[in-house]
């Protein structure tokens, strides 16, 4: 260990005499207490430290002692289901052990060492090794054995990559001894090399080093998220990258929660960064009760949970949506599909900025410090569709929100943000206002994988780009009318450009608006969607035409009232909470009624013309 001590301190960030010999990110612990903090910055023989607690209290002169490691993260068995803060702290147990409020300092295992769990060994490995005796070289993401954490998830024990080797272990590294079947803790070593390398259930990883895979892969898998506007008109892959900018109170957070409960990933990782602790209270206290929907059973059982609030240290802030994708990174290697929900990076974007403004560096945009976008990119590009070391297919899909001030999608972070994703889902304050749920814009959005997710789609429908494009023409269309609209009034329209503004009502209200609290709405299947779009601009087109013939719009808005009591336009709006996902026989008995009843109305007309 190497000793120093404490000649400045700057709010969260301090000043150390006597650390030259230790390394950059080294973690160091300050005063008598212990705090946390971390090497940001050397300067001959001084260190500059971002802390990471509370250091109210702390004076000049206290002792500043480096670990010799990086910021780290343990990954094992045991991180599912758990609630930590931005450096891996367990907020339960800290909770139980101090109450409301942590005192700094306070120290707690980050996973249950104590805990044990059945280790199933890998029975082909166990051969080569016991039966054949066979060199078998430790190569990263060799499969050592299994251990169940919950019903959804199994924990895939390896062979650990090496920080800062590229991955690779050293050419001549043999596994030497591979733990029999039985119950371990996550200290107790499961395999041994003959370079006396001990690998246990659990292993320790700098949370600023990315983990190596073996190759990225094609993001051409969509992430099935059941919001349709999301899926159909602005989709995202597994392994993407999307950003949901907003102003307060549009609806960022809820659409969040709403991906995460219902989108196809196996594990899901929550970043509360800094924002307010009752937003996090309702995350804290809905996911434990909210059912997943594809095994019955709680939604934590495949949910990591990381609360960082507004009122923690602004440091932990920056430095927690590391520790999440870094937990990621673990279960992606499984070859597990993992979506992190970052809320929000503008949060973390000011934490950037007020650490920045504590080591008095040159500000850039607003204040923020120059090296932002190079920050964001960092977090960005992590996400990704890849091949494993194992040889596995995993994925890291992550989804940011931004809070730019006032809405202002022109402000730094936002800007940088764009120059990073590839899905841009931008909220709208008129829509919010309108109860509108997602209120995500299909004027200002836009995804860049339609291109890659097309195949997939279009082997569900091979109409699926035609009827996407031609809906977004209509919502185009619908825009500039409405401008027309507000000078001169909707009646000095021709029927043909009426019917387009009653298309677009169509559409939007039943089929871009979804009902969070509808049991049938709150998701929507695949196939279910696309069957919903294309019955929308099959009105469109039929009604276009009998208007072409000399009907008047009246008679389209009137059809269906006498057969059903209900005019046609409202079932077609309504469809989409009336209907169950696997009913697609009431999907084609709607449609057949549609047609039958247009068709009349095109037919009377077209004799009429030809009278």
């Amino acid at each position: 260990m190497i000793k120093g001590t404490v000649t400045r301190i700057s709010g969260p960030i301090i000043r150390a005499r006597g650390l030259d010999q230790a390394g950059l990110f080294d973690v160091v612990e300050v005063g008598d207490r212990r705090i946390l903090g971390e090497i940001v910055r050397l300067e001959q023989d001084e260190a500059v430290i971002q802390v990471y607690e509370d250091n109210t209290g702390l004076k000049i002169g206290a002792a500043a002692v480096s670990t010799g490691r990086p910021l780290s993260v343990l990954l094992g068995p045991g991180l599912i289901g758990t609630i930590y803060d931005g450096i891996q702290r367990p907020l339960k147990i800290l909770y139980d052990a101090t109450g409301p409020f942590m005192s700094p300092g306070v120290r707690a295992e980050c996973l249950d060492m104590e805990k044990k769990w059945t280790f199933t060994p890998n029975p082909a490995l166990a051969e080569r090794l016991a039966v054949r005796s066979e060199l078998v070289k430790a190569a990263p993401g060799l499969v050592l054995g299994t251990v169940k954490e919950t019903e959804s998830i199994n924990c895939t024990i390896t062979a650990p990559p090496v920080p800062g080797k590229s991955g690779l272990a050293a050419a001549s590294e043999t596994i030497t001894w591979l733990a029999p079947g039985g119950d371990y803790t996550c200290a107790d070593i499961v395999a041994k090399t003959n370079m006396n390398r001990d690998i246990s259930l659990a292993q320790w990883w700098p949370v600023r080093i990315p983990r190596p895979a073996g190759g990225r892969l094609s993001p051409d898998q969509p992430l099935v998220t059941g919001q349709r506007v999301i899926d159909l008109f602005f989709p995202m892959s597994k392994g993407g990258t999307a950003a949901i900018p907003g102003g307060f109170g549009t609806g960022k957070t809820m659409t969040q929660h709403a991906i995460a409960k219902w989108c196809d990933a196996d594990v899901i990782v929550y970043i509360g960064c800094g924002e307010r602790g009752n937003e996090m209270t309702e995350v804290l206290t809905e996911f434990p009760g909210l059912e997943d929907p594809r095994t019955g059973r709680s939604l934590m059982e495949r949910t990591i949970l990381i609360a960082n609030t507004s009122n923690m240290p602004v440091a932990a802030r920056e430095v927690s949506i590391y520790t999440g994708v870094t937990l990621a990174e673990f279960y992606r290697d499984m070859g597990y599909h993992v979506a992190i929900m970052a809320d929000s990076t503008s949060r973390w974007a000011e934490a950037l900025r007020e650490l920045s403004g504590r080591m008095e560096e040159m500000p850039a945009e607003e204040g923020f410090p120059a090296y932002l976008p190079t920050r964001l990119a960092e977090f960005y590009e992590r996400a990704g569709r890849v091949k494993t070391l194992g040889n596995k297919e995993g994925s890291i899909s992550i989804i940011g929100a931004v809070s730019p001030p006032g809405g202002d999608f022109s402000e730094p972070v936002t800007q940088h943000t764009k120059r990073f994703i590839r899905c841009f889902w931008a909220l709208d304050r008129d829509l919010a206002n309108i109860r509108h749920y997602p209120a995500i814009s299909w004027i200002d959005s836009y995804s860049e994988y339609a291109g890659e997710v097309k195949p997939w789609w279009e082997a569900i429908d091979p109409n699926w780009a035609a009827v996407r494009q031609e809906a977004l023409d209509l919502l185009k269309r619908e825009q500039r009318l409405e401008e027309i609209v507000h000078l001169i009034g909707p009646d000095a329209l021709p029927d043909g450009e009426r019917l387009v503004l009653l298309a677009a009502e169509i559409l939007k209200n039943g089929f871009l608006q979804q009902n969070s609290f509808d049991e049938v709405d709150m998701y929507c299947a695949p196939l279910k969607q696309i069957r919903l779009l294309e019955l929308v601009m099959e009105f469109y087109r039929r009604a276009g035409a009998c208007i072409r013939l000399g009907a008047p719009l009246y008679k389209i808005s009137a059809l269906g009232v006498e057969k059903d009591g209900r005019p046609l336009r409202e079932r077609l709006s309504r469809l989409k909470g009336e209907i169950k996902n696997e009913d697609e026989q009431a999907l084609a008995d709607f449609e057949q009624d549609m047609t039958g009843l247009l068709e009349v109305l095109e037919r009377t007309y077209r004799n009429k013309e030809v009278l």
